[in-house]
């Protein structure tokens, strides 16, 4: 579950330094996909808002997996 605290706009990106994948693609810290990852830097403010929407709603970030 994620934390209710946690205010994405206070941060840009939702990186956890816990960066592990498996089949799908997902990352198991911030659930962001590996081409949402690799291309964060280049995303416009709504791409980033709509990102934090959905990983929000699936419960990440996570620090423990």
């Amino acid at each position: 579950m994620s934390d209710p605290s946690y205010n994405p706009d206070e941060r840009d990106s939702p990186c956890v330094a816990v960066c592990s994948t498996l089949y799908d693609e997902v990352c198991r810290g911030c659930g962001r996909t590996v081409m949402e990852v690799a291309n964060w830097v280049f995303f416009s403010e709504d791409e980033k808002r709509a990102v934090w929407k959905r990983i929000l709603s699936e419960g990440y970030p996570r620090r423990n997996n």
